[in-house]
């Protein structure tokens, strides 16, 4: 693939970003390294390798969804000098 200031243009367009003269100049060689480095990526034999999505497994940490007894809206109500009408009162937003 060629690298050339209109591909440093285009991908910079697909990104919603403005670049200079200079940040074009300055990418170019930047953009052929990082080709150059896919392109030894890929030719890397990974027949017998599985996909690996995460570097770490991920175990699902979530809890039964049991009942449990919990505070009562009063005794909640209970611990704070700040309500009105039966709720937590905040502070005025806007």
């Amino acid at each position: 693939m060629i690298v050339n200031k209109e591909l440093i243009k285009k991908v910079a367009a697909t990104a919603k970003l403005e670049l200079t003269e200079q940040e074009l100049e300055e990418f170019i060689p930047q953009f052929e390294e990082i080709l150059k480095t896919f392109s030894k990526l890929a030719k890397a034999d990974t027949k017998n390798v599985l996909p690996s999505f995460h570097p770490v497994p991920l175990k699902n940490r979530m809890r039964d969804d049991t009942i449990h007894s919990s505070l009562s809206q009063e005794q909640a109500l209970s611990l704070t000098e700040h309500k009105k009408d039966g709720y937590f009162k905040g502070p005025k937003v806007v």
